[in-house]
């Protein structure tokens, strides 16, 4: 197992985190026992971090069922405010933050958070949007400081509503939260010109998010794969055309098996090879998925040369919340 230390505090967390929006049905659909299960399963595998939230259906609750069941050490715990925004969307432009968060919702939607998961503080809390705009409208870490005082939370972070990384760099150079979560992988690598070296330099935690791209970066994808009504990915892989995407993975393939033993194992390897990643989230509610992706931990890092080449020639920008939401 590999640890971090987060945000400059003596604390360790696993540089592979429990992502658990799988556990609120957006990745298909599972019996509640097989997703409490697999909480534990991580757990007992080594995993110390879950990262949830409160848009992301029944999770907070099936997590909090897991940790009732739990005996070992209480993992970290990280959840997010939901906004807001009317209709739910507001992902891909920017909007008001008295319109996604309005006073008082930070305190409510964290203790309705807490019921969930049946716990008394929340290690980090994160705003599930945020834009560069809002820091002029302070009241929001306001009512997040007053949270932690309380002992509600320990940390405060924001995540990022698209690949746009670059709209935290304020934030982090501020000193005003704790941790920035975003998008990560290898066809958007675009976080480590700046954000990552901005995060390590200010003692920010940096928490990796969709670092298989939804699971398509595993391999798993074919012409026809088909996804339920209520499956994330059902629009996702075919923002281009299929074919399209599944000619890019191909690509991918001359690494394997000489650096990696799969395509997700060469993801997770991009990922951790910078040291400035506190924490890599991946969907770990299948076991057998749980198993493989954990035992890259123990394994080589790419080598220097192998990582710049798919840095260099690899990436494929692409902004899913263009076609989802405008």
């Amino acid at each position: 197992m590999q640890f971090s230390k987060f945000a400059g505090s003596d604390e360790s967390i696993t540089r592979l985190g429990f992502g658990a929006m799988g556990l609120g049905g957006t990745l298909g659909s599972y019996q509640e026992e097989e997703l409490i299960r697999s909480v534990l399963h991580s757990l007992e595998k080594g995993v110390n971090l879950i990262d949830t939230a409160r848009a992301y259906g029944d999770s907070e609750r099936l997590v909090g069922k897991a940790l009732k069941e739990w005996t070992g050490k209480k993992p970290f715990l990280a959840s997010k405010i939901q906004s807001r925004y009317p209709g739910g969307v507001g992902w891909g432009t920017v909007i008001p933050v008295e319109e996604a968060f309005p006073k008082g919702w930070l305190r409510e939607s964290t203790e309705i958070s807490l019921r969930e998961l049946d716990v008394d503080c929340i290690d980090l809390m994160q705003l599930h949007q945020y834009w560069p705009q809002w820091n002029k409208h302070e009241y929001w870490l306001e009512e997040l400081l007053q949270l932690k005082q309380e002992g509600k939370i320990r940390y405060i972070g924001v995540s990022l509503p698209d690949q746009r990384h670059d709209i935290a760099l304020p934030l982090v150079q501020s000193g005003m939260v704790d941790a920035v979560q975003t998008v990560f992988n290898i066809f958007d690598p675009l976080a480590l010109d700046c954000l990552i070296p901005f995060c390590q330099e200010n003692n920010v935690a940096f928490i990796a998010r969709c670092i298989m791209d939804e699971g398509g970066l595993s391999g798993f994808l074919t012409e026809d794969t088909k996804f339920e009504d209520s499956d994330y990915r059902k629009s996702f892989f075919d923002y281009v055309p299929r074919s399209m995407y599944m000619e890019r993975i191909d690509r991918l393939r001359q690494f394997v098996p000489q650096y990696a033993d799969s395509l997700a194992e060469l993801a997770i390897k991009f990922v951790l090879k910078h040291p400035g990643v506190t924490t890599a989230l991946v969907s770990m509610h299948v076991p057998e998925y749980a198993d493989q992706n954990i035992a890259v931990l123990a394994k080589d890092p790419l080598p220097d040369e192998v990582f710049e080449e798919i840095f260099r020639y690899h990436r494929w920008i692409r902004n899913f919340y263009d076609t989802k939401f405008w």
